[in-house]
């Protein structure tokens, strides 16, 4: 099995600030419907829109064109 590389700082962070507003959103939900598996869903979504987004700054090798 090939080794995997491991995540770096600006993926990491990208993560974990996707689970943090994932946590403000569903327990804002939650607590306005009544409903509290809207918090496991917040994570969730928070956590695959972490994953799913690119962090900034890791584009550098895609060619740009320059602005007239």
């Amino acid at each position: 099995m090939p080794e995997r590389a491991p995540l770096s700082p600006a993926r990491r962070r990208q993560l974990i600030v996707g689970l943090v507003v994932g946590l403000i959103i569903g327990l804002v939900v939650s607590l306005w419907t009544g409903f509290w598996l809207w918090l496991a869903a917040g994570l969730a979504v928070g956590l695959a829109a972490g994953a799913i987004m690119k962090p900034p700054g890791e584009d550098e090798d895609s060619p740009r064109t320059p602005r007239r």
